[in-house]
């Protein structure tokens, strides 16, 4: 630690936090900076739909995973990434949804609505939109003070949103689909992790690997 005595105690502490702010709001530039210099191809409003759906998608199952592998190998540090990572992932579905209609459609409701209607897809991506919807909102602290045990229960939306959003990139792909089943099953195996018996059994695990490693390295008593 003696090479980090220069950096801020904040910066040590929060780093990883950090480190995820930065990333995505890099990346978010970065995006907004290739459309504004005409650098997103022949077909740039697709590109960018597209780019923004996608980092949602990934945004929202890398929220997912920070239980689990906490669970899994006792990472606390990790846990205080999953609201940050959910919000984002919120944000870049919201500015998919805006680009789909305000890009695409220039706020024409009638068109919108027909869209809608007519094409599976996107009635399955709104869905998964609306249900992130109450899932931002509550995501503060005070929120979770005043729904107590219902926060949780309404926060298990999410699964529903993420294999929503996995139905959504499915439909739209058509022939490679490949890259969604994959999210699909990362998906479904973070669900299967979430049950009762299989976190008791994953609980167990960890503990045992615990216990192990510090007989590993307990120091030798003087009989030996």
């Amino acid at each position: 630690m003696h090479g980090l005595s220069h950096v801020p105690s904040y910066v040590q502490r929060h780093w990883l936090t950090l480190v995820t702010h930065t990333a995505v709001l890099v990346s978010l530039g970065w995006l907004g900076w290739q459309y504004g210099a005409h650098q997103l191809g022949v077909n740039p409003i697709q590109e960018l739909t597209f780019r923004t759906g996608k980092s949602a998608l990934i945004l929202l199952v890398l929220s997912l995973t920070c239980t689990p592998l906490h669970t899994l190998f006792g990472i606390k540090r990790i846990l205080v990434l999953r609201r940050p990572l959910g919000l984002y992932a919120f944000l870049y579905a919201s500015l998919h949804f805006l680009i789909f209609v305000g890009l695409d459609y220039g706020f024409d409701a009638t068109l919108i609505g027909q869209e809608i209607v007519e094409k599976r897809y996107i009635l399955v991506g709104l869905t998964a939109l609306v249900l992130l919807v109450p899932l931002a909102v509550t995501s503060t602290r005070g929120w979770m003070r005043r729904l107590g045990k219902n926060w949780k229960r309404l926060h298990r939306i999410v699964y529903g949103a993420a294999l929503l959003a996995v139905l959504h990139y499915l439909w739209v792909v058509k022939s490679d689909i490949r890259e969604p089943l994959l999210y699909g099953g990362v998906i479904v195996v973070l669900l299967v992790l979430r049950l009762p018996p299989v976190r008791r059994m994953v609980q167990r695990w960890r503990d045992y690997r615990v216990a192990d490693k510090e007989l590993r390295v307990q120091p030798p008593t003087a009989d030996q």
